[in-house]
């Protein structure tokens, strides 16, 4: 989930620690852990701080070591240490127990999302991604926001919180069930489907679509349970040349191919240089794919520049390239 739902999903799990009695019985206790489930509802996405070195490390890492089993264990353990001096009167066990649903819950919805974790780790690295809510949900983050605001009414946070939970979870249901009709319909349009992605968006009856079979690549969305196909592409191997494979060990190429399931490639040579790009089809966006890796290589394979992310016009990438071939 986003960052701003993680933070009021934190504020309500220290409500709903209220029906604790030691939470309940003790302005120490309760006070520390609602600071500690706000802490522990951010802290897996302190990764997000890669990004300021530079994209492929972002993707190749985000979400992975510090969502994995060992971190969920760890974190709880870290904020406990930093809190627990200043509130000596709090209830130690119940401080961590509620820290530790904080981190746990951050992990476990995050699975939901399309982007998924590595929530395995270290047993597996596998993606977990069940790809049902999207990162940033309205209607998700809406909910958290009228009960915080009840319980600034005056309402009991404890109740309300419980009442919302059970709430967020029927609609975590019908999210699942809604993926499942999707997933219905493309396979009555793609019958010989080796793999099918179905992400969702922002928008509660849109979902965006990849799928393939052994011969191509379709890419198309659903709309309240109607799905269309918008793009298909031939499924043409990734070809073992020389600056194919020189592009490879480019550090942004191989973060995207580390990230990317379904994705298509192109070679283009210019005067001077050669361009591999390769489009993750996931993420089609107004007829554009804007997640994409692109290694631009001298005459002797030698790299000039490269870059992988989101862009969302050819314009903006030949910034970030610094290159604009004639």
């Amino acid at each position: 989930m986003d960052t701003g739902t993680h933070v009021v999903m934190g504020i309500a799990l220290g409500g709903l620690a209220t029906l604790d009695p030691s939470v309940a019985t003790s302005h120490a206790t309760a006070t520390s852990v609602l600071i500690a489930t706000i802490a522990g509802s951010q802290i897996p996405d302190i990764d997000t701080v890669l990004k300021l070195r530079n994209n492929a490390i972002y993707i190749r890492n985000h979400r992975g070591v510090t969502h994995s089993i060992p971190a969920v264990l760890l974190w709880p353990l870290l904020i406990v240490a930093v809190i627990y001096p200043f509130f000596p009167a709090a209830n130690l066990l119940h401080l961590w127990a509620w820290t530790f649903a904080a981190v746990f819950i951050h992990v476990f919805v995050d699975i939901f999302n399309a982007y998924g974790t590595q929530a395995l780790r270290p047993f597996s690295s596998k993606w977990v991604a069940l790809g049902v809510i999207n990162t940033f949900d309205p209607i998700i983050f809406g909910i958290h926001v009228i009960g915080i605001f009840i319980w600034i009414l005056g309402a009991n946070p404890g109740i309300s919180f419980l009442l919302m939970y059970a709430v967020i979870i029927a609609y975590y249901i019908r999210r699942y069930q809604a993926k499942k009709r999707v997933l219905v319909g493309v396979r009555a349009i793609i019958p010989d489907a080796t793999e099918i992605i179905i992400a969702p968006t922002m928008r509660y009856h849109q979902w965006r679509i990849a799928a393939m079979n052994k011969q191509q690549f379709f890419v198309g969305e659903a709309v309240k349970d109607q799905v269309e196909i918008l793009d298909r592409f031939n499924r043409i191997p990734v070809p073992k040349t020389p600056v194919i494979e020189a592009a490879k060990k480019d550090k942004n190429l191989s973060a995207f191919l580390s990230f990317s399931p379904v994705y298509r490639w192109e070679v283009d040579e210019y005067n001077d240089f050669y361009e591999v790009r390769f489009i993750d089809l996931r993420y089609r966006s107004n007829g554009h794919y804007p997640f994409v890796a692109v290694v631009q290589l001298d005459r002797d394979l030698n790299r000039i520049s490269s870059y992988t992310g989101w862009v969302f016009s050819e314009k903006k990438l030949r910034k970030k390239l610094s290159i604009i071939p004639s």
